[in-house]
């Protein structure tokens, strides 16, 4: 099966690269490949960024409350939450996750089965680790390799 890869350019000129995880999460690899390709994430900010747990981004309101306009179904699933994993963020209902995503800075086991795990970093994972509240997305994209 081909490789999906994801990469978030940064607006301070660095690259995040990530594996996509489509046989774990089709349908929320998916929908992140056609916000990813439409340009939705462009410009975007990490709204969110925990020490220790997690960077949060995604929102086009900026603050954590915004999405694209509809929900998807969890896809929860037995991949782990380990540091550079990706998965999708919600609110309380299971299946509200829209656009925002967030990449693990450390493992988060009580994570696991709760939200959608769908990709893993490969490479830029020191990048990560250096992002702060604010930081921006110029763009993310989603190729077959």
């Amino acid at each position: 099966m081909a490789t999906k890869i994801a990469t978030i350019q940064l607006a301070n000129g660095s690259t995040i690269k990530i594996e996509l995880y489509p046989d774990s999460a089709p349908a929320t690899v998916a929908n992140f490949e056609k916000l990813s390709n439409s340009g939705f994430y462009n410009g975007l900010n990490f709204h969110r960024v925990e020490p220790g747990f997690v960077v949060q981004g995604g929102d086009p309101n900026g603050d954590g409350t915004g999405g694209p306009g509809y929900k998807i179904k969890a896809e929860f699933n037995e991949r782990k939450h380990v540091t550079g994993t990706l998965a999708m963020a919600r609110a309380s209902d299971p299946n509200s996750a829209g656009s925002q995503f967030y990449i693990c800075l450390a493992p988060a086991p009580f994570l696991d089965r709760q939200y959608t795990v769908f990709g893993q970093v490969t490479e830029g994972m020191d990048e990560v680790q250096k992002i702060r509240r604010g930081d921006k997305m110029t763009s993310v994209t989603v190729e077959t390799v």
